[in-house]
């Protein structure tokens, strides 16, 4: 028991924690050393990229272009302790990359691999020390592990900035509001509508009622497959919302697969508006607008 308290304290005391003061002293002599070696640790780090199969949707240029930057931002982290320049960068090159398919595994890969390789580089540098190359890594470390989660944060929250302008895009092209005249929306559905497309649609058609100061809806459901019960009622909910903000709603290409549905789950058929095509709920629209329509025959009769 005593042997082995004596033993912890003996290295305690042969290892003793670094304090600020020896860590200011060491981090310019590491910066220094980086610095002097940037060309060969910059290649064996691009190397290791490239064993790893990282970063294989850029070319071996444009690696060793950004593997340049990530090295300089890297070291003047070290020397400054200030990680504003690098998340600048870090969100900069995230913008140029993410297009190009990388992953945040690779990003976070290749970093892991610099740290790893100016690691074994001070190793080198100091093994003759062994009490110096402890103090030297204990003031490395903590500064590489800062480096490597704000270069992922950053990178991932790009990625999710990203993910989301897709989805709004993709959200905006699936349920598409067109003012066709005056006072008249249509909105048609195509694919798949589940509660959380149902939910989007009344959202964005609501946001055009208003924007377009619309008196009528047609919503046409022909390109819709199916329509489950939450969905329905959704769909009455969406009439409901849309006669509060003053439009009326006219639901076109009911398909005899989704009637079925409808009486049989039950849904309240009164406050829908429905008329089989397309073409007829435009001409009902038309006439509840006060819009008089006038046939090509009509026309030519005169």
């Amino acid at each position: 028991m005593t042997d082995e308290s004596t033993t912890a304290t003996d290295v305690s005391e042969d290892f003793p924690t670094l304090d600020e003061e020896d860590e200011k002293q060491l981090l310019p002599e590491l910066v220094a050393h980086l610095r002097e070696h940037r060309s060969k640790l910059r290649e064996d780090w691009t190397g290791r990229i490239g064993d790893s199969r990282l970063l294989s949707a850029m070319t071996q240029q444009e690696v060793a272009v950004e593997a340049t930057s990530v090295y300089d931002n890297y070291v003047e982290v070290l020397e400054t302790g200030s990680v504003e320049a690098l998340q600048d960068y870090a969100r900069d090159l995230s913008e140029r990359i993410i297009p190009r398919g990388v992953e945040t595994h690779e990003v976070v890969g290749i970093v892991l691999l610099l740290r790893d390789v100016l690691a074994r580089s001070l190793f080198e540098k100091y093994q003759s020390d062994f009490s110096l190359l402890n103090d030297v890594l204990d003031a490395y470390e903590p500064a590489a592990n800062r480096i490597a989660n704000t270069v992922a944060v950053s990178f991932v929250d790009e990625r999710e900035r990203v993910i989301r302008k897709q989805q709004d895009a993709i959200r905006e092209l699936s349920t598409p509001v067109l003012p066709v005249r005056e006072r008249l929306l249509v909105l048609p559905i195509i694919g798949v509508l589940d509660s959380e497309r149902a939910r989007q649609l009344t959202e964005q058609l609501l946001i055009g009622i208003r924007a377009h100061r619309a008196k009528v809806v047609v919503i046409d459901i022909t390109g819709a497959p199916d329509v489950d019960e939450t969905v329905a009622n959704h769909l009455v909910q969406t009439v409901d919302a849309s006669r509060l903000m003053g439009a009326s709603v006219i639901i076109t290409g009911v398909s005899p697969e989704i009637a079925q549905t409808l009486v049989t789950i039950g849904v309240d058929l009164s406050k829908m508006n429905t008329i089989g095509d397309l073409q007829s709920g435009l001409e009902e629209a038309e006439r509840q607008l006060g819009y008089r329509l006038t046939r090509p025959e009509d026309r030519d009769d005169r």
